[in-house]
């Protein structure tokens, strides 16, 4: 009785939020300032604490969303990727692209507890999986993932994988799927076993990078350089619909209260999809972000959505040895959108 309670209750509330859906907008409310004038990645939100923590260059910044104070710096974390937090076992996971390890670090202190290689070449997306207590580390030039024991921060084991993975999702009850960009497909994982159990197509998306997860009515959201969102079935993989996105993208979130999935592109927009049912579809809007804000999270509590970007300069020549130069980052412009919906 009290398990359908509670999903009564969250059904309603969602029900009541979609209910709302022409009296929402979003918009950029404010822009926190960060020093650094390097690239960036991942972000994540403790939802408990308000802490953001967000990947750029060889650190990982920690601001108090609140305050927009900056609170902490973990520093060492070359090419950092994703920043994988376990609030269960006060610890935080950091992907280091560049020295292809992971850095393990204390939730309240900030403090660095150790580094650890991984058994694979330039570690990407990171994930803790809270079913198990292990770390998934997705390897982005090696075509396999390592997994760690949360608890101990030891290697347990390497996972080959279909191909290139890219962002990944755990639904926290034995199931944990990744994007394979270069194959446009997801495989699906136990982490019980760490085995591949099942691969599927994204087809007619192309190239899928960012992902997320409504555990409620098991869909995927996988966000496609082709410009197409595309929406999975998570227990038989197959596909249940596609909408249009911006360019450039990179990143995905969802909120499962208003039961909206977003997309974050790197063109300076950000799509906004509404869930009407587990097989509708819809794009609310597009709204203007900031050209390089390519990567998102969301805070399901305030419904706050995160985007880091910077201003640019100018793009290099191609090269034989950078045949697709980025251009260069501005000094002093770093900054973290903060995005939110707004009632009219």
């Amino acid at each position: 009785m009290k398990t359908f309670l509670i999903t009564f209750f969250i059904y309603f509330q969602c029900y009541f939020s979609v209910a709302q859906v022409n009296y929402f907008i979003y918009k950029v409310v404010n822009q926190m300032h960060l020093e650094g004038d390097r690239g960036w990645d991942y972000l994540s939100i403790d939802t408990k604490t308000h802490l953001l923590y967000i990947s750029h260059g060889t650190m990982v910044q920690v601001l108090d969303v609140n305050s927009g104070k900056l609170v902490g710096t973990i520093t060492n974390t070359n090419g950092v990727h994703g920043i994988a937090l376990a609030p269960t076992i006060n610890k935080g996971f950091i992907s280091n692209g560049q020295d292809s390890s992971v850095t393990v670090f204390d939730l309240q202190t900030l403090k660095t507890i150790t580094k650890v290689p991984v058994t694979g070449r330039n570690p990407d997306a990171i994930l803790y999986d809270p079913f198990t207590s292990k770390v998934f580390v997705f390897n982005g030039r090696s075509n396999n993932a390592t997994v760690l024991n949360g608890n101990s921060n030891e290697v347990i084991a390497t996972i080959p994988l279909s191909g290139k993975p890219e962002f990944s999702v755990s639904d926290g009850k034995g199931k944990i799927y990744v994007n394979i960009e270069d194959k446009s497909m997801v495989d699906e994982i136990n982490p019980v076993t760490m085995k591949v159990e099942k691969e599927w197509s994204v087809a007619p998306g192309v190239e899928p990078s960012g992902l997320a997860l409504d555990n409620i009515n098991h869909r995927l959201f996988s966000v496609c350089d082709n410009g197409l969102m595309v929406i999975v079935d998570a227990e038989d993989g197959h596909v249940i619909s596609t909408v249009p996105i911006g360019d450039r993208v990179d990143g995905a979130a969802f909120d499962p209260l208003l039961r909206r999935a977003f997309s974050s592109n790197g063109d300076g927009t950000l799509t906004v999809v509404q869930e009407k049912d587990a097989n509708t579809f819809k794009v609310l809007e597009n709204i203007i972000t900031q050209k390089g804000a390519r990567t998102v999270t969301v805070d399901t509590i305030t419904h706050h959505l995160y985007l880091p970007t910077a201003e640019f300069g100018v793009t290099p020549e191609p090269t034989n040895d950078n045949p697709h130069p980025r251009p260069s980052i501005k000094p002093g412009s770093f900054v973290v959108l903060d995005v939110m919906p707004d009632s009219k």
